[in-house]
């Protein structure tokens, strides 16, 4: 059996706008994304025999269809017709669950890049992100990664200047927030504040970091539920350890700060580190070279 050991990042919104809802249903988004090095580790194995079987080192987590992974596989062997594969996938997770990370989503990225590679389909980045928007929203970004505006559900992307290199304070607090509910308290007319997502696209092309971070907003945060005053007073504690700018990533319930400094970063996830057991210090890297 051949296997193949991937990397999933992880991926954190500098800035999240809702512009219209669609008449799917869904909303029309327009973010900016970015990927960070913290990752889960996807071991995908294939050989002759029939089924696709995800383990994971988290018992809650589903191990069936409803698992990204094995969606993803699944969308994999539909495109390329081939048949009488088996497919064993572990994922070993360290981005937290329900944190606006993207966990779920990179890992179902990560399976259709090593799955490309094995088999040797030799499929373009276009063609992979095709077959990742069938698998879920944020697939399609956690593909190649990097930086970039992602339109849409998710699935329209424009390659943007990488953002600069700096420390990356995240922390989860102990509780999730539903991603429906917070869509269904969205009301697209009565939006009042948003991002300043153009001028978070100029100060990229600037490397202008200061002016990036002052601009990052996600429109969620002023649907909050009730307990989830956590969020707020994360961005506060990021900001009293000079981060240059801190918000809520996805629909939550993770924060994160961007900092110039290793020294005021490690102070802050130190502080945090003190009051909530989810805190990662990471850094950026640069979009995935699929060859």
């Amino acid at each position: 059996m051949m296997y193949l050991i991937e990397n999933a990042y992880a991926k954190i919104n500098l800035s999240i706008d809702i512009v219209s809802r669609m008449d799917s249903g869904y909303h029309n988004m327009r973010m900016v994304m970015q990927s960070i090095a913290l990752h889960d580790e996807i071991t995908v194995a294939c050989g002759p025999g029939e089924g696709i079987h995800v383990v994971t080192d988290l018992r809650y987590l589903p191990n069936d269809e409803r698992n990204i992974a094995s969606r993803a596989a699944a969308v994999f062997f539909e495109y390329t017709g081939f048949t009488g594969y088996r497919v064993d996938i572990d994922v070993k997770k360290n981005i937290p669950v329900c944190a606006g990370l993207g966990g779920g989503s990179t890992d179902g990225a990560a399976v259709l890049r090593a799955l490309n590679t094995l088999l040797e389909t030799k499929l373009d980045r276009k063609t992979l992100e095709r077959l990742a928007e069938k698998v879920g929203s944020d697939v399609a970004f956690c593909i190649a990664g990097g930086t970039s505006l992602a339109e849409g559900r998710g699935e329209i992307l424009t390659g943007l200047e990488p953002l600069p290199d700096c420390r990356i304070v995240i922390c989860k607090p102990a509780f999730a927030i539903s991603t429906p509910e917070l869509f269904s308290r969205i009301n697209c007319d009565k939006i009042h504040l948003r991002p300043d997502t153009n001028g978070i696209i100029e100060a990229l092309e600037k490397r202008n970091l200061p002016a990036v971070a002052r601009r990052m907003y996600n429109v969620f945060e002023d649907v909050l539920p009730k307990g989830s005053g956590a969020v707020g007073e994360i961005k506060q504690r990021l900001m009293e350890h000079d981060a240059l700018g801190a918000v809520m990533t996805g629909t939550g319930s993770a924060v994160f700060g961007l900092f110039s400094s290793s020294e005021d970063a490690l102070n802050a996830y130190e502080d945090l580190k003190s009051t909530y057991q989810e805190c990662y210090m990471t850094e950026v890297i640069k979009r995935i070279d699929l060859g």
